[in-house]
């Protein structure tokens, strides 16, 4: 684009005649000191002068931010300024969103608490994300402007990892919550569709339970008839199977443990003698309470 200055002309006519002014005449000469009182009483009036107009501007000052004035005329100016970089191509009218499966697409759209048409620099991208971490599923969310008009959102969602039951999760009753592999609770809500999870119970379980859970899945007998793990007083487990049988582990070492009840059920049949639990705490041997109360003891290493 290019562009022209153009002289301003004078306006007067070159050709007039100019007009000689008559010379003022002289001023009469003033007696010395005939003006000072006047003078003085001038320069003591001044400050007071400004101090009654400074005055005056501070009290219009704290009338118009008391009255709201002030804030409603920022944010005037504000909107308008936005309307005017939206009209300019810089209004937000696409929205990518990525990553998520459990996550309703419309449930992060409402999060992001945008609207169509909004200044893309308008946008607050911390709160934004904010809003979307606290998500249930949600384990971590970016949140990026592209330009002209576009919003592209991408987030990682939670990995389910077990069902909790445990009174902690409120009101004392026995509740159920999705748990990630760290301990972490997902979701109380709509944990039906995740029956086939491993099942942990009492406090403390959500945290430990993954290493336990690991092994017992590498012990197919054991697998496939385990139901729950019962954490006990947070400082061992019991592996509760699906017939009914408490097996009791010890705090640590349980691995070996692990390595016996796998024998026992495989090459011993233990689960098919009317067992009602199994003791396998001691080092040395194995104890087993029947279901009709009677408890027999076994040396490691003998047959049942």
């Amino acid at each position: 684009m290019r562009s022209l200055k153009l002289e301003r002309k004078s306006r007067g006519n070159p050709r007039a005649k100019t007009v000689r002014k008559s010379p003022r005449p002289a001023r009469p000469a003033t007696q010395p000191g005939a003006n000072r009182k006047g003078e003085k009483r001038s320069w003591l009036r001044r400050p007071i002068a400004w101090l009654a107009g400074l005055s005056v501007v501070a009290a219009l000052i704290v009338v118009l931010v008391v009255s709201g004035m002030v804030s409603r005329s920022v944010r005037f100016v504000r909107q308008a300024a936005a309307t005017t970089i939206a009209d300019a191509g810089f209004g937000v009218y696409e929205i990518q969103i990525t990553g998520n499966r459990r996550v309703p697409t419309g449930t992060i759209f409402a999060a992001l608490g945008l609207t169509a048409g909004q200044s893309i620099f308008n946008i607050d991208l911390p709160s934004a994300r904010a809003r979307i971490m606290a998500l249930d599923w949600i384990a971590s969310a970016d949140v990026v402007r592209r330009y002209p008009d576009a919003i592209t959102v991408t987030v990682v969602e939670k990995r389910p990892f077990a069902l909790w039951q445990s009174p902690l999760l409120g009101d004392g009753q026995q509740r159920i919550a999705v748990v990630e592999r760290s301990g972490g609770v997902i979701t109380t809500s709509g944990v039906d569709q995740f029956a086939r999870l491993p099942k942990l119970i009492g406090a403390g379980a959500p945290e430990h339970a993954a290493d336990l859970v690991d092994a017992v899945m590498s012990h197919r007998a054991i697998a496939a008839r385990i139901a729950a793990y019962e954490r006990v007083s947070d400082r061992r487990w019991n592996l509760i199977l699906n017939d009914g049988v408490v097996v009791k582990l010890p705090e640590t070492s349980w691995r070996r443990q692990l390595d016996d009840l796998e024998a026992l059920i495989v090459d011993k049949g233990v689960l098919e003698k009317n067992i009602g639990e199994i003791d396998l705490r001691s080092p040395n041997q194995y104890f087993f309470i029947l279901k009709g109360g009677e408890q027999k003891t076994i040396e490691r290493g003998k047959d049942t």
